[in-house]
């Protein structure tokens, strides 16, 4: 299996009220999260990657109409944790996260990848902040409602 590619997108879900959707990881139970993943090749657009983690996360599709996803322009760079150090090449103990954000409707249906997630759960802002074991993935939606003033 090939290494995992060190740079990854961070997508948060919410609604225009700002609720904020999170899924539990599969392989660590108490672990929450918006949508991420990595790129699958170096050439990957990240607006291609936050659209395909999204769909394959959530069934959620953004078709660039109705639901828009939004490149903040900001970058997170963090030590992989060991559990998953594995993934990637021996020696790349850092990635790079783009965060992005979409608003959808509260009614959307989500569709989880059940190899990757086993529930989710709207939640107020804080309680979503509080509840993400990332600490990037806390600030984002900490940041979410002047990324959502900018629009």
């Amino acid at each position: 299996m090939p290494y995992k590619i060190p740079e990854s997108v961070l997508v948060v879900i919410h609604t225009a009220d700002l609720q904020v959707l999170l899924i539990e990881r599969a392989d660590r139970p108490g672990f929450w999260q918006s949508v991420t993943g990595s790129l699958d090749a170096l050439d990957e657009p990240l607006l291609e990657t936050a659209r395909r983690e999204l769909f394959e996360e959530t069934g959620i599709v953004a078709d660039g109409e109705r639901i828009q996803l939004v490149d903040w322009h900001l970058s997170n760079i963090y030590e992989i944790y060991e559990t998953w150090r594995h993934r990637y090449a021996p020696g790349v103990i850092h990635n790079t996260e783009h965060v992005f954000s979409v608003c959808v409707p509260r009614a959307i249906p989500i569709t989880l990848s059940p190899r990757e997630h086993v529930q989710h759960a709207w939640l107020p802002l804080l309680e979503a902040a509080d509840r993400c074991f990332s600490s990037s993935n806390a600030e984002a939606i900490l940041q979410l409602p002047r990324h959502v003033g900018e629009r």
